[in-house]
């Protein structure tokens, strides 16, 4: 079974950063792209950033380039997103998917989340 735990949300301030953790287990990550999305109230999901688990090829949102970096660690099976200078139209609930067919616009994914809130307000 598939599984996908995130953690590292929370609110902070503009300009603050957070960084997100997927903890992945039950598939083999090697073949397949992981990656993190994004749903604000009222809004369509939103592809983030994603990364292909045995070439590093990485796709980057425009509205978040430059400001946010996705990373993982293949002896931990662990994805991480770590985000800088947010903004508060950062702010909504994050999840991690894997087996990613598309990152852009809402994305497909096989597996999800349960998702992390991050709110940016003053």
């Amino acid at each position: 079974e598939v599984q996908l735990v995130e953690s590292g949300g929370g609110s902070v301030q503009p300009g603050g950063s957070l960084r997100l953790s997927c903890a992945a287990s039950g598939f083999t990550f090697t073949s397949h792209c992981m990656g993190w999305f994004r749903q604000a109230p009222g809004k369509e999901r939103e592809g983030v950033s994603c990364i292909t688990w045995r070439t590093d090829n990485i796709y980057v949102a425009d509205s978040v380039k430059g400001r946010f970096t996705i990373s993982k660690d293949t002896s931990k099976n662990t994805l991480y997103l770590q985000m800088n200078s947010l903004e508060p139209e950062d702010t909504a609930m994050y999840y991690c998917a894997a087996v990613v067919s598309d990152c852009t616009g809402s994305g497909r994914a096989n597996n999800w989340g349960q998702g992390t809130q991050v709110t940016v307000s003053s």
